[in-house]
């Protein structure tokens, strides 16, 4: 899930805690809410170290545990100066174990957030590189900032009117609007949930072209609840169709258009023998190959079609392998699919 939405999540959990939280917890929350898309920078380094270290570093169960630590010892540290320069302060002071409760709490949460959005994260890494993801709302979920950004508006427009009554502000602002909000969003994760358990129970139920599933997954869409995009893995081929969850609308798996799986070679099981390749069998959730043969050997290119085509996520990745006539690798390389010439 991108950052502004785990942003607008620590605010919120902020004010639904605001009565527990210790000195300095709402920017605890705030700062440990956000910080594993630190991780993002390896954009920066090429569609390779992204692959390698992006939703791996910091969203893992180690990367989370060492970042909980550095974060609640900086905010410990922080309070424990301004505790000495102002040591007649009856503020009461953070204990080490406070902050490491808080900025666990932040950590954790946003790990959970990007368990259920995008393409999931990597929990063992650096040990294994297995990617875990439940699908259930895209990176940019529009319904989910509406709902965070109501929760957190609201009462501030409520409290500029009782302002202008004249009544006095009771309480703290916002508690109870944020515990809603919460609510509301584990309701609406529980819903997707069961939308996505029926989508993929669809995909499974009917043949394709008159072969059985073998596997199916369906991706969200950031519009509609109710429509997601399905994907089918058969002996032959992989099969894309929208599954369209509406009252009254039907399904037919004869309208999935087909990508054929190429049939096996020698060029082939070169090319999928390559580095870079394994790496992004190991990422993919459909993959779905091709082979060019050409005067100087062949071209083998390798895409996730979990990604539409045209798709322009920083998580759209492919592969490129340049095969000479004699099968030796002479080039091995991942690219981001919207930045280059297929």
């Amino acid at each position: 899930m991108e950052t502004l939405t785990h942003a607008l999540l620590a605010l919120t959990l902020a004010r639904a805690g605001q009565k527990l939280l210790p000195r300095y917890g709402a920017a605890m929350l705030v700062v440990s809410g956000v910080a594993a898309d630190l991780d993002f920078l390896s954009y920066f380094g090429g569609p390779s170290a992204y692959l390698r270290f992006h939703r791996g570093v910091l969203h893992s169960v180690l990367g989370s545990v060492v970042l909980v630590c550095v974060l609640a010892l900086v905010f410990w540290a922080m309070a424990r100066r301004a505790a000495a320069k102002h040591s007649a302060s009856s503020s009461p002071r953070l204990s080490f174990v406070a902050a490491l409760a808080v900025c666990g709490v932040g950590v954790l949460v946003h790990v959970l957030f990007d368990l259920a959005s995008g393409i999931g994260v990597r929990l063992l890494w650096p040990f294994r590189e297995k990617w875990t993801g439940w699908d259930l709302v895209s990176a940019l979920d529009p319904w989910i900032l509406v709902v965070l950004v109501l929760g957190l508006a609201l009462p501030e427009v409520l409290r500029l009117v009782s302002e202008e009554i004249g009544e006095r502000n009771r309480g703290p602002r916002g508690h109870v609007a944020a515990i809603v909000t919460l609510l509301l969003l584990l309701l609406y994760f529980g819903a997707r949930a069961g939308l996505r358990s029926r989508a993929v129970g669809e995909l499974n139920a009917r043949e394709y072209h008159g072969a059985p599933a073998l596997s199916a997954g369906a991706f969200p869409s950031s519009i509609s609840p109710l429509a997601w995009r399905g994907v089918v893995s058969t002996d032959n081929d992989i099969e894309v169709i929208e599954v369209l969850l509406a009252p009254g609308v039907g399904f037919d798996p004869e309208r999935a258009l087909r990508h054929f799986k190429p049939e096996d070679s020698a060029a082939l099981i070169a090319a999928e023998n390559t580095a870079a390749a394994k790496t992004f069998l190991g990422y993919a959730r459909f993959p779905l190959a091709s082979l060019e043969r050409g005067d100087l050997g062949y071209r083998f290119t390798l895409r996730d079609l979990r990604f539409a085509d045209g798709d322009g996520a920083k998580d759209n990745i492919i592969v490129r392998v340049e095969l000479g006539a004699d099968l030796r690798v002479m080039r091995e390389e991942f690219r981001h699919a919207n930045s280059a010439e297929r």
